[in-house]
């Protein structure tokens, strides 16, 4: 509809130009040709087409009215038509397209939607107006308060005539401002911030809404966001609240310990239950053990007396045992004893039987020995050099002999080989130069 509106609008635009060309340029025309024919010249004169130029204003009337008939009412508003004849009509036009009196009906369009209007509890340019009412003692308390409301579309007409723009600038603001100013001084300030808020607030929200209602104005909630105490009151009610937290601190801490002293005798009285319970199962238990013992010692006496026996008749077998094993060592002992000295005896003859063996066979070889060096002195010198060995690494002998202690040993083993045996004759002189030497 909009294109619509606005393609008869061009129509009957370009169509009252068209007509207003066509008279300016017939009436152009016209005076050129009267200028040419006072100079003489012979023109032929057209004369104005006034009828045509009518005729097509009056058809670009047609598309031009019905274009300015037609208006279109935007989503989220409406309107009331107001006549330049009658003032307002009767009526709402909600959003779409309607049609209108052309130069003579004119649209009063309002925002049908939810608006909020705010007051502030404290000077703030943000917050909207500040609203201070005073409490029954006398305080002044700001509030913050936000109302919500909307038009109501079907009296628009009402709104219009009466109100018009001042109900959302002036009218809406001042009564919702005023029903507070109104409610507050009924009640204690301790009563409007803690106990009877929501009722402060109910009753203000019922103010508020009966009044704007009878000006066509329906109010959806009213909230009561915030509310701002004097300075020496909220100190003195800060004091009173630690004081109530105190007591109510102290009545808390009260309870714990009875409930704790409570806890105590209930433990106490439950240990001396689990005592006596305890002490009555001991008891029954001795009891139980004193009859078991008893009962017991019954079979038990004989049992004990037949151990005793078997231990006496033990005692008596090990005591006879221990007497056999004492006579039986003794004898073991003699009989080593006798066999020891036996082995002595005979160690004994066999040491001196081997001791007169070997000094009977070391005297014959003395006497072989004497005999062979008495016969070959010189195995003296080869046996005393075999002896020496391990003790003289070179022996030096005179060629002559003479001061040679071989001599000497001998004349000692001659000695010894028979006392009546002759000296033995002297050595030979040996080689002019030899030596003996006598190696490890």
């Amino acid at each position: 509809m909009l294109l619509l509106k606005y393609v008869l609008l061009v129509l009957g635009g370009c169509l009252a130009a068209t007509a207003g060309l066509l008279l300016v340029r017939d009436a152009l025309r016209a005076e050129a040709a009267e200028r040419l024919r006072s100079r003489g010249a012979e023109v032929a004169l057209r004369p104005v087409r006034i009828g045509l130029g009518l005729r097509l204003l009056a058809a670009a009337l047609v598309p031009l009215l019905l274009g300015l008939s037609i208006v279109v009412v935007p989503v989220g508003k409406a309107a009331v038509r107001v006549s330049q004849i009658s003032g307002t009509r009767p009526g709402t036009l909600y959003p779409g397209v309607h049609l209108v009196k052309p130069f003579l009906e004119t649209l009063a369009v309002y925002d049908i939607r939810e608006r909020v209007v705010a007051t502030s509890a404290v000077d703030d340019p943000k917050g909207g107006e500040v609203l201070r009412a005073q409490s029954k003692e006398g305080l002044a308390v700001g509030l913050s308060v936000s109302l919500r409301y909307r038009l109501d579309p079907q009296r628009l007409d009402t709104i219009h005539a009466n109100l018009g723009e001042s109900l959302e600038r002036e009218v809406v603001p001042s009564l919702a401002t005023s029903a507070f100013r109104q409610v507050v001084p009924n009640y204690m300030v301790r009563e409007v911030f803690a106990t009877k808020r929501e009722e402060v607030q109910r009753r203000a929200a019922e103010m508020i809404t009966g009044k704007l209602a009878a000006d066509g104005v329906i109010v959806k909630e009213v909230v009561l966001r915030d509310i701002r105490l004097p300075a020496e009151y909220t100190k003195g009610l800060e004091q009173l609240l630690i004081k109530e937290q105190e007591s109510e601190r102290m009545v808390y801490e009260l309870q714990v310990k009875e409930k704790q002293v409570r806890s105590a005798e209930l433990e106490a009285e439950a240990a001396k239950a689990r005592e006596v319970k305890a002490a009555e199962a001991q008891a029954q238990v001795r009891v139980l053990q004193a009859k078991a013992e008893a009962d017991s010692m019954q079979h038990t006496l004989p049992l004990k007396e037949k151990q005793i026996q078997q231990s006496r008749l033990e005692a008596e077998a090990r005591k006879e045992a221990t007497l056999m094993n004492a006579e039986a060592a003794a004898q073991a002992k003699v009989i080593d004893s006798k066999a020891e000295l036996e082995k002595l005896n005979r160690l004994a003859d066999a040491e001196a039987h081997r001791i007169r063996v070997t000094s009977e066979a070391d005297l014959d070889k003395m006497r072989v020995e004497a005999v062979v060096l008495k016969e070959n002195p010189l195995l003296i010198q080869k046996i005393v050099a075999e002896r020496l060995s391990d003790k003289m690494q070179i022996m030096m002998v005179p060629m002559d002999g003479s001061n040679f202690f071989a001599s000497e040993v001998f004349r000692s083993t001659a000695f010894l080989g028979g006392a009546g045996a002759a000296p033995a004759p002297t050595a030979s002189p040996a080689p002019r130069s030899r030596t003996a030497a006598a190696r490890r």
